[in-house]
């Protein structure tokens, strides 16, 4: 795996982290490119559950590295997942974003890719791409608008203010608050919890409701019901029902 980009695991969570700090964690080609590999890592290995996704220095990412933009035009995408190796294509595995510092323009794309983010109540979102001429394409304006009020998510859309944690969290964009330099940890303890479930019925339950924004109400039950027939009768189910009887936690297979 790239210097740009670390992964550590354990007890059955992903720590991916982005590691240019010098440049305020923006992504360029490279770094994109191992995004990609950590994330196919955590959707392929049977002894992690979930993800989080955080950055170096007290920064989550200032999004696309402009400089690389500027000099050769060069953009972070790989393709099939887009921005970073992660927008256009989120792990099937739980992804929770822990936000320090500034999560801007690809930066806030990345955030809003994940399936939670906790952050430390003094960081910043934003998509400033319109002050620089540019647009949110990375899922800035098609995710922003489906988690706050349209009218504002339009504001941070078209003026390219910033949008503070504690403004995100009374929005309901932001699961959790934590004091600064306290946002991993906090990641990590919602992390113990989801990890403590049946990761087959996690698995499925994030896919359902990533795709179920879409489905019209009269069809939605027949659309949810083969998705979830193999839940019912999963080794997960018998063990999660008999650890319940017997008063104990459950070991879980993930079939």
């Amino acid at each position: 795996m790239s210097e740009l980009i670390k992964v550590e695991v354990s007890d059955g969570i992903q720590i991916i982290t982005v590691n240019r700090p010098e440049a305020k964690n923006a992504i360029n080609l490279e770094a994109a490119q191992a995004m990609a590999a950590a994330l196919e890592d955590l959707d392929s290995r049977d002894d992690v559950r979930i993800g989080i996704l955080t950055g170096a220095g007290g920064t989550f990412s200032s999004g696309m590295d402009l400089k690389a933009f500027a000099q050769s035009g060069q953009r972070p995408l790989v393709a099939d997942r887009g921005f970073a190796g992660l927008n256009e294509k989120p792990p099937r595995k739980p992804l929770i974003a822990a936000v320090e510092g500034y999560a801007l323009a690809g930066g806030c794309e990345m955030a809003l890719a994940s399936d939670l983010i906790v952050a430390a109540n003094n960081a910043k979102f934003g998509l400033p791409e319109v002050k620089r001429g540019l647009v949110a394409s990375s899922g800035g304006m098609l995710r922003l608008p489906r988690r706050l009020p349209y009218h504002i998510a339009m504001e941070i859309i078209l003026t390219g203010d910033m949008l503070t944690a504690e403004r995100a969290h009374a929005f309901g964009l932001v699961n959790r608050l934590t004091e600064p330099g306290k946002a991993l940890e906090g990641a990590l303890e919602l992390a113990r919890t989801i990890v403590a479930n049946g990761p087959l019925a996690v698995q499925t339950a994030k896919s359902i409701v990533s795709q179920a924004t879409d489905w019209d109400q009269d069809g939605m039950f027949d659309r949810q019901r083969p998705l979830v027939a193999h839940i019912f009768t999963s080794a997960d189910a018998k063990e999660g029902a008999t650890a319940f009887a017997e008063k104990r936690k459950p070991v879980w297979q993930g079939k």
